[in-house]
């Protein structure tokens, strides 16, 4: 059975150059800690810890990608380097850069990477060009974005217009966000990524929902990581609130769960039971395979983890392994 990575991460080699030569990379530089810990530190607002699988060449990547049984990557760039925050010019050159490597990959090898663009937010213009640039000319496959561009959320009018310059080109836009806001209450436990990437995840769920995005673009290709985090499980009290609250009324006429198939979510639950879940409420052909490569909140081994899920047929399986991805991406 073929397999699928849509959610699978890029650190450059373009950046490991830079950096190993002492310099920073529009920003970003790596320090060890007194435990010996490497940290990506960026002048944004994100630091992430290095992993050794980080600096993999493709073809290391591939090797890796050989012994987890994953056939294809589709590749983003890591989140801590959205680099939302640098000035225009810069913003423009920084995203070029990353999305000519990923091309540069998925062209070399074609059977194993396909690829998203990174894109110059906040500026939407420039945005809309580069996610041109790149899925016309470079055959990217969309793009991934955070799930907020410098704390704004995405129901802002001002980024309606990338919304629909995705829709007409087929483009899908993948959201996982590169901080929390957790982070902001507790650095303490892990929980701005055990629990802040998934309540940003459902944040950007509720945003495209409530802000009417759906609702107008309907023919948007979205998938959002982490299952969504808790959206798919807290619907009904969003169902509840637009019934009873004028506001949660503006943009959408519908209950905000019938908007949730609309969206396609990756498998990364880590847990059997919340996986289930999701399906029996929105469908396996909305669940997509996605690992979280190199990372150690991703899943050991994808594959197998979701081949071993008892709760699964193996029609469900193939779908999330494979066919959901191919008919999505064409790829």
């Amino acid at each position: 059975m073929r397999t699928i990575d849509v959610h699978a991460h890029l650190s450059p080699q373009a950046m490991w150059q830079v950096v190993d030569s002492g310099r920073d990379w529009y920003g970003v530089r790596f320090e060890t800690d007194a435990e010996g810990q490497d940290w990506m530190l960026t002048t944004g607002r994100c630091t992430a810890p290095g992993t050794p699988k980080s600096r993999f060449t493709p073809e290391e990547r591939i090797k890796d990608m050989d012994s987890l049984g994953v056939d294809v990557q589709v590749v983003s760039v890591a989140p801590p380097l959205f680099n939302y925050h640098l000035e225009p010019a810069l913003a423009a050159r920084h995203a070029r850069e990353v999305n000519d490597e990923i091309s540069s990959m998925a062209r070399k090898w074609p059977l194993r990477f396909s690829g998203l663009a990174t894109l110059p937010l906040p500026d939407v213009k420039a945005s809309i060009a580069e996610l041109e640039r790149a899925v016309t000319q470079l055959g990217l496959k969309g793009a991934e974005l955070d799930t907020s561009v410098n704390n704004r959320t995405w129901d802002e009018s001002e980024f309606f217009p990338l919304f629909q310059a995705a829709e007409q080109m087929g483009a899908l836009l993948f959201f996982h966000p590169a901080g929390s806001l957790v982070w902001q209450r507790t650095s303490r436990y892990h929980l701005g990524n055990t629990i802040g990437n998934t309540l940003e995840d459902t944040l950007v769920v509720a945003a495209l929902i409530f802000g009417g995005i759906l609702e107008r673009c309907p023919d948007l290709k979205v998938c959002i990581a982490h299952g969504g985090g808790p959206a798919c499980f807290g619907m009904g009290r969003m169902d509840r609130g637009w019934q009873v609250r004028s506001e949660a009324r503006i943009h959408i006429q519908k209950r905000p769960s019938t908007y949730m198939r609309r969206i396609y979510y990756d498998c990364l639950t880590h847990s059997d039971a919340a996986l289930r879940f999701m399906i029996d409420t929105i469908g396996a052909d909305r669940i997509v395979l996605g690992s979280d490569w190199p990372y150690d909140m991703g899943f050991d081994s994808p594959v197998e983890w979701v081949n071993s899920l008892a709760t699964l047929t193996q029609e469900e399986k193939g779908m999330i392994l494979y066919e959901n991805l191919e008919r999505l991406l064409g790829v």
